[in-house]
């Protein structure tokens, strides 16, 4: 342990990352690695600190223990004193899961009675509080509750420190996601290694959510704050049960995430109020101090928002087609929209040749995503464009690239700066050019914009091979 005790004094403050580094390295517990560093940096023995991180979660269990009996919450109501009097398994049948979910609701419910003491936000402080007084009640033993509490408190203050702005994925979700991946894997003891792959699963889709929704509408927040219980004990227990392959560090995924976090105030935020706003709790005694001026004025912006809701939604609709027209064509590799529309792209090229010519060179322009995911996207667009496969064809997929190879066919891979573009163009053994130009859209669909020959060729094309266009 002293040797632990200077690599930790060494590299003070450490990440997670480093902190997984050193459990791997002197083959301990992460959760022994963040207690060394934070009795150094307290002064105080491991026994008094982990009493003392118990301490930091009093006011947060007296709101949970509120929460689920007589609190009520102007968003929430009393749900969770409902589902306690339901008793164990009311949504699933697992009694440690049941009672974490439980009593994350419970905290919410209490945070908005008396407040919670906030980490990066109250919202992450919710699961938190939930998991550790499921651990209280399903018979954990007293220490190990307060070191995965001050684990939590670890990655809790990394979270803290990047939200700077709005956003559940820095907060209830992410954060809580992140911690409840971490607790679980410490709780069934699972290894440094798979804490971390955890970690990363149980924050990839948390990335860019906004908090917004649940701040002022009715019931939403649970399954935001919720969800990172849900999520980070699936990422934890898959991650224990099998040798999956994880390649982020946390340390990468968690500066990304801070970073989408202020993108996602910026753009994605008010998107997100405007559709929203028409259902935010309001109270009489507040919007009696608001002047009937703005408050028409809202009305008026409600009422215009509602009535683009109903407009796009109709347009969906209209879009949708019947249950027998709602799957496209399988595609391999992985995404219908990485793979299947760019090789839909090459598949119309392809129409486009005379008949009997060859391909001598390709050149696929890919828009910055699907250049960056070009593994899985480029041997579809050859084996459509060179040789006709459909999206389908897992067999021609494995070996499109050695085909085109062994065939002398020249490639040119472009990345092109244009939002959603994907064109391919083809010369020919007798000197011809076909291009076609599209634009990427999920599902296997692409936007036809412009094709040499013609576009109204391409357009053909398309429709004979069942290739879904769109506007």
């Amino acid at each position: 342990m002293s040797d632990l005790r200077s690599a930790v004094k060494a590299k003070m403050p450490l990440t997670m990352g480093e902190t997984i580094a050193l459990a791997k390295e002197h083959n301990t517990r992460v959760v022994d690695v963040v207690l060394v560093e934070n009795e150094i940096s307290t002064g105080l023995p491991r026994e008094e600190l982990l009493n003392r991180v118990m301490d930091e979660y009093a006011h947060n269990l007296k709101a949970v223990e509120l929460g689920v009996t007589e609190g009520n919450s102007f968003l929430l109501g009393n749900v969770a004193s409902q589902l306690r009097e339901k008793g164990p398994g009311v949504c699933f049948k697992e009694e440690f899961l049941d009672k974490a979910l439980m009593y994350t609701v419970g905290a919410e419910i209490g945070n908005h009675c008396i407040g919670m003491r906030p980490c990066a936000g109250t919202g992450d402080s919710c699961p938190y509080t939930g998991y550790i007084r499921a651990m209280m009640d399903t018979g954990v033993d007293a220490k190990t509750i307060a070191e995965i509490a001050a684990l939590m408190l670890k990655i809790g203050g990394l979270f803290r420190v990047g939200k700077v702005t709005t956003g559940c994925n820095m907060e209830g979700f992410g954060a809580g996601s992140a911690c409840v991946a971490a607790a679980t894997v410490a709780l069934e003891g699972g290894t440094p290694e798979q804490m971390e792959k955890a970690m990363v699963l149980a924050m990839s889709p948390t990335i860019g959510v906004p908090c917004t929704p649940r701040v002022l509408v009715p019931a939403l927040c649970t399954t935001h704050v919720g969800g990172a219980i849900l999520i980070g004990m699936y990422a934890a227990r898959i991650c224990m049960a099998v040798d999956m392959n994880v390649n982020v560090p946390f340390d990468v995924m968690l500066s990304m995430a801070s970073l989408v976090h202020v993108a996602s105030a910026k753009n994605i935020v008010p998107t997100v109020v405007e559709y929203m706003e028409p259902f935010f709790q309001r109270t009489a005694a507040v919007e009696s101090l608001v002047s009937q001026e703005v408050r028409d004025a809202e009305k008026k912006q409600i009422e215009e928002t509602l009535k683009k809701a109903g407009e796009i939604s109709k347009k969906l609709a209209e879009g949708a087609g019947n249950v027998l027209s709602t799957f496209g064509d399988a595609v391999v590799g992985g995404s219908s929209q990485a793979v299947g529309s760019p090789t839909n792209c090459g598949r119309i090229a392809h129409e486009l040749l005379n008949e009997g010519e060859k391909v001598r060179k390709i050149t696929v322009e890919l828009y910055p995503e699907l250049f960056a995911r070009r593994t899985i996207n480029i041997p579809g667009v050859l084996m459509g464009a060179v040789y006709g496969a459909s999206t389908a064809d897992h067999e021609m997929y494995e070996k499109a690239v050695d085909m085109v190879k062994a065939d002398g066919v020249e490639v040119e891979i472009v990345e092109g700066h244009e939002p959603s573009i994907q064109k391919v163009t083809l010369v020919t053994d007798q000197g011809n050019t076909v291009q076609v130009d599209s634009l990427n859209r999920g599902g296997g669909r692409l936007v036809l914009r412009n094709a040499v020959p013609s576009l109204e060729k391409a357009q053909e094309a398309a429709k004979r091979l069942g290739i879904v266009v769109v506007q």
